[in-house]
């Protein structure tokens, strides 16, 4: 064996990017020499990752969105397979993004390469047949939540549960009055956050209707100031470009790029696209309402396979509909005013959701970098004994 272990990784998207670098810097830190190179993003990039294609060429959700770029992801991935089956790292880990990553995984395991997944792709949810496609690609599952853990054991996957590093990162009782001095946000209005999505995609369906929920809100509370953190320059210009679309540039809004975890602690309430954000609000203890609207394409297809009654984290972790939920038809701009106007006036429900959400933060804090490194260092370690 080398000296320098040479690690493979694929992160395809933000979320993926900062869990890969937490990783990266943690499996460093044991003092073992050791090179990333594949694909990522800026996170990974201060880590000393060396990325061979732009992650944002992978950045696409739904099947609709995903078909328009269905060529050129498929050439990265065929390229990127030719130069680690050429070089052989001495392991790959696919950080997310499973419909890129298991194909590649499987031909790299294929190869006598060892692979470790890091979040599982969404199994107990839907398309629950692809735990027979991860057995075939992944020499080591990582996964967040435990009630993923034993639908890999049943299937012979080798897994661990690390936690989320989300609940490592996010303190266990947030500082809203800080976090609303730092935003200049007005100390005494509510403050309502709005979070319509991370990509463009998820913008061209719900930016409009975030703005005029948010619209017919203040038209029963007054007093209310609304807070818009964006991922991107991109996505920041779509909301404002709504905002001016919908004649509603008379909103009290603060809008931001990036900041959201700022945004989350300074909210008294959230409306929130189904997503990571979801799991956010809840660790920032912030009572909230989910929505989501996609293509009509995509939607229909996902409807067809879905086995869980509902889509958002804080809800399947609750094993009930702890957050109201507004999905495709459903969240209307009206629907949606009129739920978050009913989770403000109904402080009882406001109550059981942060119940809830501080045993969720409890649940998922547990060292995740440290044990993910671990997991990843004994799979090395079976590899060469």
């Amino acid at each position: 064996m080398s000296d320098v272990l040479r690690v493979g990784m694929v992160a395809g998207e933000a979320s993926g990017d900062q869990i890969a670098a937490h990783l990266i810097a943690a499996l460093k830190a044991r003092g073992r020499p050791m090179l990333f190179a594949g694909i990522g993003g800026p996170k990974m990039a201060a880590q000393g990752f060396e990325s061979q294609f732009p992650m944002e060429k992978l950045s696409v959700r739904g099947y609709a969105e995903a078909l328009r770029h269905y060529r050129e992801i498929m050439s990265i991935r065929r390229r990127l397979a030719r130069a680690m089956l050429a070089e052989r790292p001495d392991l790959f880990i696919g950080v997310d993004s499973s419909d890129f990553n298991l194909d590649l995984e499987r031909r790299l395991k294929e190869a006598g390469i060892p692979t470790v997944h890091y979040v599982s792709p969404s199994v107990w949810a839907w398309r629950r047949w692809r735990v027979r496609r991860v057995a075939r690609s992944v020499s080591h599952m990582l996964v967040m939540f435990p009630f993923e853990a034993p639908l890999y054991q049943k299937a012979g996957v080798p897994v661990t549960y690390v936690g989320h590093p989300l609940a490592d990162l996010i303190p266990l009782q947030p500082a809203k009055a800080e976090a609303r001095s730092q935003l200049r946000l007005p100390a005494r209005k509510l403050i309502v956050a709005l979070l319509p999505g991370s990509r463009r995609s998820e913008l061209h369906y719900m930016a409009a209707a975030f703005v005029l929920a948010a619209h017919r809100f203040r038209q029963e509370v007054p007093d209310v100031h609304f807070v818009c953190p964006t991922v991107t320059r991109d996505t920041r210009d779509m909301f404002e470009r709504a905002v001016h679309e919908q004649q509603r540039t008379d909103l009290p809004l603060t809008l931001l790029f990036g900041h959201s975890h700022e945004a989350l602690a300074a909210a008294d309430l959230a409306l929130v696209a189904s997503g990571t954000a979801t799991l956010e609000a809840a660790l920032f203890k912030t009572p909230m309402v989910i929505a989501y609207r996609q293509s009509p394409l995509t939607w229909a297809l996902m409807r067809s396979m879905l086995y869980l009654p509902y889509v958002g984290m804080p809800n399947i972790l609750a094993g009930e509909r702890l957050v109201p939920e507004l999905l495709q038809g459903e969240a209307t701009p009206a629907a949606l005013a009129a739920a978050l106007l009913a989770l403000l006036r109904d402080t009882a429900a406001q109550r059981r959701q942060v119940e809830r959400f501080h045993e969720f933060h409890h649940l998922l804090r547990q060292n995740t970098a440290e044990k993910a490194a671990d997991a990843v260092l004994s799979v090395l370690e079976r590899k060469n004994s």
